[in-house]
């Protein structure tokens, strides 16, 4: 364990360096989305006083056009609050906060991604951009196009890529993994310790995890089609990417739990799209146009070089503990 900690403490700096630099990313989101929402002009002819009801997702349902004075500011207050309170939760915990957590690396070559939630969700944050442009990369070599959903307006898609983290985390991490693994591992029923293990199911006894992950892969592929068959979808482009992304939440939300994964889709999305339209709204350019921007393509790098060391030191880690434990039987 020894050339282990010494090989971590060495890619430590840079790779410490870089994931605070993530998470100072990650803060300066929100007042930037605050921003985005209530004062650019990303929403053209209307603004975030837009009626919550009259959005497409209540159409053919008794709430559309209803008369309920609640807008998409209001709602986007909410959820804004809600993740920055995740966030903050993140930062905190669940053993150590996220700088000591970094500082154990710097000093001590000590790599421990569950003694703060933050610094498993900027590691594997990273490796899902890093995975995802690597299959971006191989599937336009064979001419395989990823085409996002059609938008008529830039603030109607900001509130809605805001609001499906929760929504999908809900869905298919609590619901279609957390309750069953709930079933599959537990040895007790109170309500108490059901609720607490949905919110974080690394505290149940998971001594055979074949189940587990047959039904985070699972998961993962449902959540891939839903991605391309419900509603007004995604290409078919996008299934082996959201297939991917899936099972690395599925795989976070079971090794760390729903904070985690929680917040690596609040940054795929809201964090993503915080800074496309306002660099939208600065350089008076379309959303499309904004995700080539310079300072995009630089977070992408960013995000590239992390995940490639994130990988190398999960892989050195695993490697000397996997040694030690078949020197130790």
């Amino acid at each position: 364990m020894q050339n282990s900690n010494k090989i971590i403490q060495a890619l430590g700096i840079p790779f410490t360096a870089l994931l605070s630099v993530i998470f100072g990313l990650f803060l300066v989101s929100f007042p930037i989305g605050l921003f985005v929402v209530f004062e650019s002009e990303i929403g053209g002819d209307i603004n975030y006083e837009y009626p919550l009801t009259h959005l497409d997702i209540f159409d053919g349902t008794e709430m559309y056009q209803a008369q309920i004075d609640v807008s998409i500011g209001d709602m986007f207050v909410l959820l804004w609050t809600f993740y920055l309170v995740i966030f903050v939760i993140a930062v905190l915990g669940p053993k150590h906060g996220f700088l000591k957590s970094l500082s154990s690396i710097i000093s001590f070559g000590k790599y421990d991604s569950n003694s703060n939630y933050l610094f498993g969700v900027t590691t594997w944050f990273s490796i899902l951009i890093l995975i995802s442009a690597l299959i971006n990369f191989i599937q336009e070599g064979f001419g395989i196009v990823t085409i996002p959903p059609p938008t008529d307006n830039n603030l109607i898609q900001f509130f809605y890529v805001s609001l499906a983290p929760l929504i999908e985390e809900f869905g298919f991490r609590l619901i279609l993994i957390g309750i069953p693994i709930f079933f599959i591992y537990s040895q007790k029923s109170s309500l108490k310790y059901f609720i607490t293990c949905l919110w974080n199911p690394n505290t149940l006894d998971i001594h055979d995890s074949k189940k587990a992950i047959f039904l985070i892969v699972f998961v993962g592929l449902v959540f891939g089609f839903a991605h391309i068959a419900l509603g007004e979808s995604w290409s078919e482009g996008k299934f082996a990417q959201a297939v991917v992304s899936g099972i690395i939440l599925g795989w976070v939300y079971l090794r760390y739990g729903f904070v985690a994964s929680l917040l690596i889709h609040w940054a795929t999305n809201y964090f993503v799209f915080s800074y496309a339209n306002f660099i939208s709204h600065l350089n008076f350019i379309s959303i499309e146009d904004a995700f080539s921007h310079s300072l995009m393509s630089s977070l992408e790098i960013l995000f590239l070089i992390t995940g490639s060391l994130s990988i190398s030191i999960l892989i050195i880690h695993r490697f000397y503990s996997k040694k030690i434990s078949n020197l130790e039987i």
